[in-house]
């Protein structure tokens, strides 16, 4: 694990730290702070709020730290080794409802929108290209729709091998994106059945899904052991690097600007420690303007610090081939995606209700969540773990310090948490978040109504 710790207070303090505005808010009842991530590109809010100062701006003295996996990272919030941590959006969700470890967890920071990718292995896709209908350029047509993949996933069946796919844990947005894909051409992605005793999601699969660390990816699609998986990047053109795969789709295209990883911290934390929790959302709003700031200007120099050995440790070029507005695909097919990894355009790093929703559909649909609820339940987990309150505290006092402007939010005064109905999604269907149950029974593939397992 690599670790990242603040120098002295005399050496390096900000001229922008003012008693002032400490005053004003209230000083920061817990100042020495300990933050965990993985090693994803996503996590650079964190990154550039410890390397430009603005969490010593807010009087926060941090060290950041690489954990091993999404599972122990969470265990070390819930234990309380860590203070706070980048998350998968699913992850306080999941704790609160007691899928997996029961925590009640909450998050006031949404941290990035889009950055994943699906990925298959240069034979699957040799086999998929010829399903796919080819441009007046020679290449292939984007998006592609997982109906490419299910006559190669059927020939699989057909001679008796499991078709393997890796993603990064069961409540993170690639298997709720990978099912999402695979559902949308056809091929069922399986379900879950905890009240079973059965977390393996593989019950009644046509792909099966299971879990594989984002690092290790490449390497276990090069072995063989799976033949396609779904991740954030680095990890997707990391493949293109060493040719031993195609990244066939990006989140991006599946579901426009879909909400990736939050600021997780527990909920007995933030209520111990308000004004602290308040600073690390303001320094992390800053960052995350930072890095979109200028149309992208910055994202050079944020490849730079995230190509670290303490940060995410790829090669600057592997990691720029996203982070700077394109996407490799097949080799030598460079696309234009300036919203590959978006960080504040679009209100990114307000939590909202909605996108608690959607991820909670996702989980009745495949079965980790047993039994059907009313749409005021998913209002409530959603209440009760998102929490814009927080943000708006946050923001109204960068707008009081006259480091952003009351225009780069949302109408705090207005804003009721849902976003307008979405229907940028591969398949065309709408969702709206005040219709969760609605929205859940529109699929062809997946739990409908008050069907269990």
């Amino acid at each position: 694990m690599g670790a990242v710790k603040v120098a002295t207070l005399g050496a390096t303090l900000s001229v922008c730290f003012s008693t002032q505005a400490l005053a004003e808010l209230g000083y920061p009842e817990k100042e020495e702070l300990k933050f965990g991530f993985i090693k994803l590109t996503d996590m650079a809010p964190l990154a550039i709020a410890y390397e430009k100062g603005y969490f010593e701006d807010e009087g926060l003295y941090v060290t950041l730290e690489a954990q091993a996996n999404w599972k122990v990272l969470l265990d070390r919030v819930i234990d309380g080794q860590l203070d706070g941590a980048h998350m998968l959006a699913g992850q306080p969700l999941g704790a609160t409802i007691g899928f997996g470890t029961q925590a009640h967890i909450i998050t006031a920071f949404s941290m990035d929108l889009n950055g994943n990718g699906i990925t298959v292995s240069n034979e699957v896709w040799d086999e998929m290209k010829k399903n796919i209908p080819v441009g007046p350029d020679g290449k292939v047509v984007h998006p592609i729709s997982a109906s490419a993949l299910k006559p190669v996933v059927e020939s699989y069946k057909a001679q008796g091998k499991p078709f393997n796919m890796g993603m990064v844990f069961p409540v993170s947005t690639h298997n709720y994106e990978l099912r999402y894909w695979l559902a949308a051409g056809g091929i069922k992605p399986g379900y879950y059945a905890p009240h079973n005793g059965d977390t393996s999601g593989q019950l009644d699969a046509d792909a099966l899904l299971s879990v594989t660390p984002p690092p290790q990816m490449p390497a276990t699609l090069e072995a063989g052991t799976i033949y396609g998986y779904c991740v954030g990047e680095p990890w997707n053109q990391q493949a293109v690097f060493k040719g031993i795969g195609v990244p066939v789709i990006t989140d991006y295209e599946i579901w426009k600007n879909n909400p990736e990883k939050v600021f997780g911290v527990s909920n007995e934390w933030a209520e111990e420690f308000p004004n602290t929790h308040i600073r690390v959302v303001k320094a992390m709003i800053r960052a995350a303007k930072w890095l979109d700031e200028n149309n992208n200007a910055n994202r050079p120099e944020a490849v730079e610090i995230l190509s670290r050995s303490e940060y995410v440790g790829a090669d600057y070029d592997v990691i720029a081939n996203s982070m700077t507005g394109t996407f490799e695909y097949e080799k030598g097919d460079k696309r234009e995606v300036p919203d590959f990894n978006v960080f504040f355009r679009h209100n990114a790093t307000y939590p909202y209700y909605s996108d608690a929703i959607w991820y909670l559909t996702q989980m009745r649909r495949w079965g980790q969540i047993s039994e059907q609820k009313t749409d005021g339940w998913y209002m409530d987990i959603a209440k009760k773990v998102y929490r814009p309150d927080i943000y708006a505290e946050a923001a109204k006092s960068l707008i009081e310090d006259g480091v952003m402007n009351a225009s780069e939010f949302p109408n705090f005064e207005t804003e009721d948490g849902f976003k307008a109905p979405q229907s940028d999604f591969i398949d065309g269907v709408v969702f709206d978040g005040k219709k969760p149950n609605d929205y859940i029974d529109s699929f062809e593939i997946g739990l409908k109504g008050d069907e269990t397992l």
